[in-house]
């Protein structure tokens, strides 16, 4: 994955590719290509391309650096870069409450430092080329003609993808731009913590601190207060999960009547006006079977342990859980050691690691959200996920795009999907901000179905859509899953205690 964020490398290893290119050209050509009938060339090439760079014998440390390079801003786009001061120790000791709160045995996790959170201003900036550099001026000037550019009084709050452990607000600037340019409005996104340094839930503190400044700025701040009601949580991939499970940690805490000291202020936790995510990452255990059925159309990875013991098949034998090979570095493995980059193998099916295990109830009171996915290897925790929302009372508006892969509208902004999944996004997130979007509003608790060729395309209630498991069917897979991986990750542990003995 590093050459993608370095224009010379990304240059030669392309060249590398070239019979894979030609390859894929001359399949689609003759129809028969993994992708016929569902992808057109372009997708097909970008799924190819994006595919052959997925590798998992690259360090932590190198893969992360690789993503987060830092492409400079220049184009139709304004950047504000702000640090968000050290809140009290109350944020962290909020998100404990509502991780305690939703427990249901004996989930480990670290318990999180609190500091600041570094964020970036984001903007369209209009009536400029794709090369005009930023002007150099200050952070609060650039603000200011950002606002100036901006129509509406909304605020989308973003979160990057990346697994948890890759990926930037620099990464996904252009996205971000395309939102605010869709919306009016300005958008924060987000620097989180990444894992594994930093596991569950340092980044879910780091996002209600993000939420907080908005709704109460510290002095100094550059924007004024803006009404929950007025923000829209936005994310993709892993940003989707950490908007999602935000917007759980807030109607939790909501439900408590929960009040938290921020900046010498008592604020008392509200929901937001809306979520609007793409591809989101419900399910940390990928265990869904969408993950193994649509792997033709993704370039997502099947997990190794996946292809070879399927915690959805009870009748399959189980191996051994085993973390991925990665050469170590001062990152990974951790100490002690753990299955999974981002969370103790216990809490993966927590509420607020994967949404997609959250009782329907629990979304009870939830405002407007909107979920938009291809037919990618997350699609099923996705929909499964809208499903139980819609069932909670909650008006959601669900999408699914044929043959397109795992954020297709971010990689292929450009193309006939991606302008109107952009259209989409915008104008749900204005729509649920001024308060448009009620539980009887028509296409609520429906599943769009976009298909390749447009007779294709349909409607149906998301209580009907065909091929997703029922409820049960989902908590006993993730049943298994976090089994399997809890036995695993004790075999580890075993080992490394048993190794820390011999060297004494």
């Amino acid at each position: 994955m590093s050459a993608l964020g370095n224009p010379a490398a990304l240059v030669k290893a392309l060249f590398a590719r070239i019979p894979l290119i030609l390859k894929t050209v001359l399949l689609h050509g003759i129809g028969h290509s993994t992708g016929s009938g569902k992808q057109d060339l372009r997708t097909e090439l970008t799924v190819a391309i994006i595919r052959s760079f997925m590798s998992h014998g690259v360090p932590i440390g190198k893969q992360q650096k690789g993503t987060m390079r830092d492409p400079g801003i220049k184009g139709p786009l304004w950047v504000s870069k702000v640090t968000i001061p050290k809140p009290e120790i109350d944020v962290k000791e909020a998100v404990i409450r509502a991780i305690e709160e939703l427990k249901s045995g004996d989930e480990t996790y670290d318990i999180p430092g609190v500091g600041l959170v570094e964020a970036e201003w984001t903007g369209y900036r209009k009536g400029v080329q794709k090369n005009t550099p930023q002007p150099d001026i200050s952070e609060a000037d650039k603000y200011e003609q950002l606002k100036k550019d901006s129509s509406e009084d909304m605020v989308v709050l973003y979160f990057h993808g990346g697994a948890y452990y890759l990926m930037d607000p620099c990464t996904h600037r252009a996205a971000v731009s395309q939102i605010s340019k869709r919306t009016g409005s300005p958008v924060l996104s987000v620097r989180y913590r990444l894992a594994p340094q930093n596991p569950f839930p340092a980044a879910l503190v780091d996002a209600l601190v993000a939420y907080l400044y908005l709704v109460s700025p510290p002095p100094g701040s550059l924007h004024a207060p803006v009404p929950p009601s007025k923000i829209i949580l936005s994310g993709d991939s892993a940003g989707g999960n950490l908007a999602t499970v935000l917007l759980q940690t807030l109607l939790t805490l909501n439900r408590l009547s929960h009040r938290t000291l921020f900046h010498g202020n008592k604020v008392l936790i509200s929901p937001p006006g809306g979520l609007a995510v793409s591809s989101p990452w419900a399910d940390v255990s990928r265990s869904m079977p969408s993950i193994l059925k649509n792997a033709l159309y993704d370039y997502l990875p099947v997990p190794l342990q996946t292809l070879n013991s399927d915690p959805s098949n009870p009748k399959k034998q189980q191996l051994p859980f085993k973390p991925p090979p990665i050469p170590s570095d001062e990152f990974w493995p951790a100490s002690p050691p753990r299955v999974d980059y981002f969370v103790d193998a216990e809490t993966i099916i927590h509420p607020l690691v994967s949404p997609l295990a959250a009782p329907a109830h629990l979304w009870k009171n939830a405002p407007p959200i909107f979920i938009s996915t291809g037919e990618e290897g997350l699609a099923d925790e996705g929909l499964i996920l809208a499903r139980k929302m819609h069932r909670a009372g909650a008006p959601v508006i669900a999408q699914q795009v044929e043959g397109m892969p795992h954020c297709f509208g971010l990689l292929m902004p450009g193309s006939t999907a991606g302008r109107a999944f952009y259209d989409d996004l915008g104008a749900f997130c204005s729509d649920a901000a001024n308060g448009k979007i009620k539980g009887t509003s028509e296409g609520v608790g429906e599943l769009e179905f976009v298909g390749f060729k447009p007779e294709k395309s349909w409607r149906v209630s998301l209580d009907k859509v065909e091929g997703l498991l029922e409820d049960e069917e989902v908590d006993e897979i993730l049943r298994r899953a976090k089994e399997w991986r809890v036995e695993g990750e004790k075999e580890l542990r075993r080992v490394w205690k048993a190794e820390g003995r011999a060297r004494l």
